[in-house]
């Protein structure tokens, strides 16, 4: 197998292998869930931009997902320097970038706003983070005014840093306050359980190998895999959505077509 046509896994070992031992420590256990997810053996030649949006549709959105997403994003552009892939496939890694099928309710248009959907878990999290960002102002503003002092401002590195970390924390208040307007909680004591809908716990279980699954459906913004919380937006949870206990779902991945039995719904 020539270079160009090297699998993922095989090209993910050596990505790793150029890392310092604590930044492949921090990396790997995310990418290993990339590579899962896409299938180890293809060639990464193979990869689109869809396959990669849809992966990081599935994280969900936030700080977190974002976090989530870097080492995969530092991997796709290792493969496009490599010259493995024509253009470097790690753009298309934007977190919550999906959209819910037709019929879904965690968002819905009133007055032109949209309204979103949240468990009151998920809308304590948007409050807290919302909270810490808010207490980084006054720090940003001693760096900003520190870095400032530095009257050569042609090479003024930290200051450029600076206000581009504030850029991108007054960016992420005005998304969160707005989202926290247009919020509704969910009450979850009054959820249908007869249906897949947002803030149901779900059993599922793999047609193919037995094995049994575990989630709660939930707005993008509170998706997170590592604690069970799906995205409604992701493959998976579109698939989900609307559907009964009883009833077997497929999912599209990379890796081919997954089947699912919903064995139980529960609050």
């Amino acid at each position: 197998m020539s270079q160009q046509e090297s699998s993922l896994t095989e090209v993910a070992t050596r990505f790793l292998a150029t890392l310092s031992p604590e930044l492949r420590q921090e990396s790997q256990q995310e990418l290993n869930r990339f590579v899962r997810w896409c299938g180890g053996d293809r060639s990464v030649a193979e990869f689109s931009a869809q396959e990669i949006a849809d992966y990081a549709e599935g994280l969900g959105s936030g700080a977190a997902a974002a976090k989530r997403l870097e080492p995969v994003k530092n991997f796709l552009s290792y493969a496009k320097k490599e010259g493995l892939t024509k253009a470097n496939l790690g753009v298309h890694l934007r977190s919550g970038s999906g959209s819910v099928k037709k019929g879904a309710q965690s968002k819905r248009k009133t007055g032109g706003a949209t309204l979103v959907t949240l468990t009151s878990q998920g809308y304590a999290a948007l409050e807290s983070e919302l909270s810490s960002l808010k207490g980084e102002r006054p720090r940003l503003a001693q760096e900003l005014q520190q870095a400032a002092a530095d009257k050569d401002f042609r090479e003024n590195a930290p200051l450029e840093a600076t206000k581009e970390r504030q850029g991108q924390i007054e960016a992420r208040i005005r998304d969160l306050e707005a989202a926290l307007k247009a919020a509704t909680v969910l009450d979850e004591m009054a959820l249908d359980t007869l249906e897949v809908g947002i803030g149901c716990n779900i059993t599922l279980r793999h047609l193919d190998s037995g094995e049994e699954m575990r989630c709660t459906l939930v707005n993008p913004s509170e998706a997170d895999p590592t604690l069970g919380k799906l995205s409604v937006a992701s493959p998976t949870g579109k698939a989900l959505f609307g559907r009964r206990r009883g009833e077997v779902i497929e999912v599209a991945a990379p890796i081919g077509t997954l089947h699912y039995r919903i064995e139980e719904i529960k609050r």
